[in-house]
């Protein structure tokens, strides 16, 4: 059976981690990290991620906001908003939560941050640097899945990682992280999605399997070799009578199967969802102390 890759007890790790620094940081008057949320309309798994980070944010000490707006707002206000953000000096790091009403071009409101407030890592000019090796903020879920590989000292160099996903969320930055000069990195790296032909030909291939869809049980144990590295990104909810809500999160890989020929694997839920709020508040601490861009962009 593989080990699992306990995104629980590493996200923890990183928090006492963050908790230890803001204590010092108090201790000689320095300023306390701050993030700030925007959410826009009612979507219940929106609100619950909000609050997670809110809560994220009260144990380890940092302060944290978030603006609420009802989702007939227009995109002139909401740039407005974020423009407010932009220029508070008490907030280091802030982020719009998707997804926004259909009205609201999300690029554009995303573009509108400020690169050194965008901890999210979705900014073109955060995106630019990351795939140019420089400093910046790597988006949260990408930056799990390289933790993840670095504190269970995955061996990454030179082997080849299969990402099955393309999303500028997910696929794409971890398909140029995997493949940077740097620890985790270094490996050889196919880049997969919806329309690859014969996809098992290339996941059989891989030492590490990193699969970012929504598609549950999408990778089945005859898909995949023996003594792989399994990366399990989806989280789908799905209906489960078993369940008291009614319902169980399932992720992009047919765990019972694939378990038994890994060497480890993340679980979902537990595995790469609480890395990613991790990642978060990573950036928001890099951001506070101005540690990717100094005191200004230039």
């Amino acid at each position: 059976m593989a080990m699992l890759l306990d995104g629980k007890k590493i996200s923890s790790q990183i928090k006492e981690e963050l908790k230890g620094k803001v204590e010092a940081l108090k201790k000689e008057g320095g300023k306390v990290p701050h993030l700030s949320a925007i959410l826009v309309g009612n979507d219940g798994a929106s609100q619950t991620y909000v609050e997670a980070k809110v809560k994220d944010c009260q144990e380890i000490g940092f302060e944290s906001s978030k603006l609420l707006f009802d989702d007939s707002i227009s995109e002139a206000e909401l740039l407005q908003e974020v423009d407010k953000l932009n220029n508070d000096e008490r907030v280091d790091g802030f982020i719009v939560q998707l997804p926004l009403p259909k009205h609201i071009d999300v690029d554009k409101v995303l573009n509108a941050i400020k690169p050194e407030k965008d901890v999210d890592g979705f900014h073109p000019v955060n995106y630019g640097r990351m795939a140019s090796n420089l400093p910046a903020y790597v988006p949260a879920t990408p930056f799990g899945v390289m933790e993840l590989l670095k504190r269970y000292d995955i061996l990454t160099r030179g082997k080849h990682c299969v990402v099955v996903g393309r999303s500028h969320i997910v696929g794409s930055p971890v398909s140029i992280l995997m493949g940077s000069a740097n620890y985790p990195g270094d490996a050889t790296v196919t880049l997969t999605h919806r329309h690859t032909v014969d996809l098992a030909k290339y996941t059989k291939q891989a030492d590490i399997l990193i699969v970012a869809v929504g598609k549950p049980g999408l990778i089945t144990a005859d898909m995949v070799k023996n003594d792989v590295v399994v990366i399990d990104v989806g989280t789908t909810r799905v209906p489960d009578a078993s369940k008291k809500s009614g319902f169980a999160l399932k992720g992009d890989v047919l765990f019972d199967e694939v378990s038994k020929k890994a060497t480890h694997i993340t679980p979902v839920p537990g595995g790469v969802g609480p890395m990613t709020r991790a990642g978060l508040l990573m950036n928001t601490w890099l951001a506070s102390q101005k540690e990717i861009y100094g005191q200004e962009l230039v």
